[in-house]
């Protein structure tokens, strides 16, 4: 187990639900925060008021990934009194199949045991050996569970069957560093969708811009407002009046997007973009293409931009791109207006 997966793993923590419908925080290992401590316990559906049952959610908050998995007991076992029970992970690391497929495991150990020991020593032995085996409740590794794949486990060909040519309207967002915000009222729809998106800008392979399970809560609006640009997702219907919080709005369930006032100017569509789009919407409709050369074809033209604006940036003073200088190539306006944007948003504008 290296130094990173062993670090990456940060609390353990842990929630039931009796006979009395009663929801209790059992314990948690190490300690936690209070605001995170109320985050989590907003996040698992145990203590909703909604009869919806979700096994397994994910989100970040304050720049710590959460995975929350609930299980319901069935009788007979060790927890008489206990119908439901969640297990909530907290780690540096964005990764829901490790951290589902860990939690499944202590899982069918509480509901063996009926007892946090035996979690504790599985959970201890993934910290400092990157391994959980047992021969009744199944083995975990952490080396199975390949950063790139979680990357890569959402379905790109999905989202451009939804969106078609309008999947391009994301990719300019993205590239931009805006700000995207998704609504759907089923959390596991947002959680599939939005997860993938990151993967249209896969030079920075960067999912911290990525916050899926948000409530309109001042902690977490606060903790969200701290990031440049992001893709955030909310099931409060709500969110559609907030525009202070997005650039781009995502109606998921009626597969509408719309571009916010004050993002229009930089948001703005010509040429290149309708190329994009084409080049997006082709390579996902090819029955022969998978997820994976779809997310590669759009990268290869994306590193052609850069490549391009690079380029342009290297004619300039301190390799730095200015407005002046962009003018000088006679570019159609959008594109002249998209490099101006995707150059700060790249680090090579000159300020």
């Amino acid at each position: 187990c290296t130094k990173t997966n062993v670090k990456s793993l940060k609390l353990l923590l842990f929630i039931e639900k009796d006979v009395n419908g009663d929801t209790l925080w059992v314990w948690c290992y190490p300690s936690v925060g209070s605001e995170l401590r109320q985050v989590l316990l907003s996040k698992c559906c145990l203590t909703q008021d909604s009869r919806n049952f979700h096994t397994f959610v994910f989100g970040q908050f304050c720049r710590t990934w959460y995975y929350i998995t609930t299980a319901e007991v069935q009788e007979p076992t060790a927890l008489n009194k206990v119908t439901h029970f969640s297990i909530a992970v907290t780690a540096k690391d964005f990764n829901p199949e490790k951290y589902a497929a860990f939690s499944r495991i202590l899982c069918r150990m509480y509901i063996k045991h009926g007892s946090p020991v035996k979690m504790m020593e599985a959970y201890i032995t993934v910290l400092t050996k990157g391994i959980c085996q047992s021969d009744e409740n199944g083995s975990f590794l952490i080396k199975d569970h390949d950063v790139r794949k979680a990357y890569l486990a959402g379905s790109i060909k999905d989202v451009v069957s939804q969106f078609g040519m309008e999947t391009i309207i994301l990719y300019t967002a993205l590239m931009l560093k805006k700000r995207i915000v998704v609504h759907h009222p089923r959390i596991e729809a947002l959680l599939e969708f939005t997860r993938v998106l990151p993967a249209l800008t896969w030079h920075r392979k960067d999912w911290s811009i990525l916050h899926p399970y948000v409530h309109l809560t001042d902690a977490e609006l606060e903790d969200l407002k701290k990031c440049p640009g992001y893709i955030a997702g909310f099931v409060d219907p709500d969110v559609s009046n907030r525009s202070d919080l997005f650039d781009v709005f995502v109606n998921l369930s009626d597969s509408v997007i719309t571009v916010s006032q004050s993002a229009k100017e930089a948001m703005a569509m010509g040429k290149l973009h309708k190329e994009i789009g084409q080049l997006i919407v082709q390579s996902a409709e090819d029955p022969e293409s998978s997820d994976s050369q779809v997310i590669k074809d759009i990268s290869v033209k994306t590193k052609e931009i850069l490549a391009n604006l690079v380029a342009l940036a290297n004619e300039c003073e301190d390799s730095k791109i200015t407005l002046e200088g962009l003018k000088q190539h006679h570019f159609p306006p959008a594109t002249e207006n998209f490099l101006f944007h995707l150059a700060a948003a790249e680090q090579l504008l000159r300020i």
